[in-house]
């Protein structure tokens, strides 16, 4: 294959390296060009291309790719159609993939232009996963390079997907004075749903005595009536004659390994018993995140035998994300700083329903209404206040002295309520991970109804919208997560953050707080009714 610029009149039966434009006409990349298409190109002014010309003995891509998918040998996999010099196969069962790394190894040693990638070995698979994709990278590849592939393909099973199997699995739990019932109970719970992921199913559960000897009855008789036996034991295996590998043998089995080089797992036995297996769980098993346990039942359920050597093999890869809640975690927990939320509170309107006098210097109880709000908003559990001003600025601050706070001036503030969010959210910290909007003329709204909205923010993980309501009404205050922050700096006009809650796609937690959620002061009216005396 021949590939670069070559003259339009020599272009019939080339390969487009790139889009290209005729008139109203466009051909797309790895288009092959007819003496149309040549004529057409010609005609709107093209004079060169740059193009791929096959020689007699190449495949094209799709071709090739197709070629080297159909001598692959495999189970429970299916190919699809090849195009874009690519063919994907996917999973058509659950279960786990194994695949002939030699094999592969071999196939993209035999040039760069043909590549094969798979998932890794032994990777559990859903029904309908892609599991491997064959990809030619030039349009076009010689015949030899594919004869070449295609004869490696031919030395066996390239990989397959081992399906699970619908096995019936008895569970013992050894008992020790002080384990709760809810421990075993979860536990049940647990193996039910790790069984039920690959088609098997819980059977019976025995509980014993943590001893040698009742251990390996019920083992026995388990084995008997199950496909594989698996015990939880109430004391973590700390030597290999330990009560449940000296069960397995008591009972006339054999330990194939106690021990393995996964963490979390390390503890974990497997042993075989009347030609079933036996499973000594770690403790970790206990929780349904991955852990050493999976990977062999899984392998085990999907009919692939665990050997001693396998169980030795699994130390790369073998370090695993840390359950917490296990007994000794591998390092001591770092303690987990409360995330912090700064208090905007907007401070810079006109008033103008008010129709000359600033709602904010009110007097509520002998307190201007806007020194009240701060007062409150720095009595709450907020990391930080930032007050915005703007119309009355200098009477604002005035009646701010002496507080602990910080000031973001609004000049635009007669552009409407954006201006003033912007400005806000422009002072909070970098270490903040929320921001809690307060108006400034909401008197009902207490410390105590400011720190519900931050305790359930936090309970949250800092990744939803906390609104204030009443009688489940939507109110004010509102707590935005700092991934709506970029949003905020975009909003313009009279607009607040309502519509970017509601298009947000965040969840959004109502805390009822009563009624000073709904209650602001507007107008003469509402704020005389609330208990304030308007100021000149």
């Amino acid at each position: 294959m021949k590939f670069g610029p070559i003259p339009i009149e020599a272009a019939e039966g080339a390969v487009l390296a790139h889009a290209t434009t005729a008139g109203e006409r466009r051909f797309r990349k790895a288009h092959k060009l007819s003496a149309a298409d040549v004529a057409l190109l010609k005609a709107s002014g093209v004079s060169r291309i740059v193009a791929a010309v096959l020689s007699a003995d190449d495949l094209g891509e799709d071709a090739a790719a197709r070629t080297i998918a159909e001598s692959m040998v495999h189970r429970n996999i299916e190919a699809n159609a090849a195009a874009t010099g690519r063919v994907n196969l996917y999973a058509r069962a659950a279960g786990i993939f194994t695949v002939n790394a030699a094999m592969i190894d071999a196939i993209n040693a035999v040039d760069a232009t043909i590549t094969i990638a798979t998932l890794a070995q032994h990777a559990p698979v859903e029904n309908g996963q892609m599991v491997a994709t064959v990809k030619i990278i030039p349009f076009a590849v010689a015949s030899s390079l594919v004869d070449a592939v295609t004869k490696i393909c031919g030395g066996g099973e390239i990989f397959a997907v081992n399906a699970y199997q619908p096995v019936r699995v008895g569970v013992i739990q050894t008992v020790l004075p002080g384990i709760k019932s809810s421990v075993l109970d979860k536990t049940l719970r647990v193996t039910e749903a790790r069984l039920a992921r690959s088609g098997g199913r819980l059977t019976t559960e025995r509980r014993t005595p943590h001893e040698i000897e009742p251990v390996a009855e019920a083992a026995a008789s388990l084995a008997a009536d199950n496909d594989m036996v698996v015990i939880f034991g109430a004391s973590a295996m700390s030597d290999f004659n330990d009560v449940v590998p000296a069960a397995i043998e008591k009972a006339g089995g054999t330990v194939i390994r106690a021990g393995m080089p996964v963490d979390p797992g390390n503890l974990l036995v497997l042993g075989t018993l009347a030609g079933k297996r036996v499973i000594g769980a770690p403790g970790c098993a206990r929780s349904p995140k991955e852990n050493g346990f999976d990977w062999v039942l899984d392998r085990l359920i999907a009919g692939l035998d665990v050997t001693a050597k396998d169980i030795a093999g699994m130390g790369v890869g073998g370090l695993l994300m840390e359950i917490p809640t296990r007994p000794q975690p591998r390092e001591p927990l770092p303690a987990k700083a409360p995330l912090n939320v700064d208090i905007v509170l907007l401070a810079a309107g006109r008033s103008s329903r008010m129709g000359g006098p600033n709602k904010l210097m009110a007097l509520f109880d002998g307190k201007p209404l806007v020194r009240r709000t701060v007062e409150r908003a720095l009595g709450s559990k907020s990391s930080g206040t930032i007050v915005v001003t703007g119309h009355q600025r200098e009477r604002v601050h005035a009646a701010l002295s002496g507080l602990e706070l910080a000031f973001a001036d609004n000049p635009d503030f007669a552009e409407g309520l954006s201006t003033s969010l912007k400005a806000g959210i422009a002072r909070v910290g970098g270490d903040v991970a929320g921001a809690m909007i307060v108006l400034g003329d909401m008197p009902g709204v207490s410390s105590a109804d400011l720190d519900r909205l931050i305790d359930a923010f936090r309970k949250a993980g800092g990744n939803s919208v906390v609104r204030a309501s009443h009688d489940g009404r939507r109110g004010n205050p509102v707590l935005l997560p700092r991934s709506l922050f970029p949003a905020i700096a975009h909003l313009e006009g009279d607009t607040g953050a309502r519509h970017l809650v509601e298009a947000g796609g965040l969840d959004v937690i109502d805390v009822e707080i009563g009624e000073g959620a709904s209650v602001d002061v507007d107008t003469r009216e509402a704020l005389e009714d609330a208990g304030g005396v308007l100021q000149d």
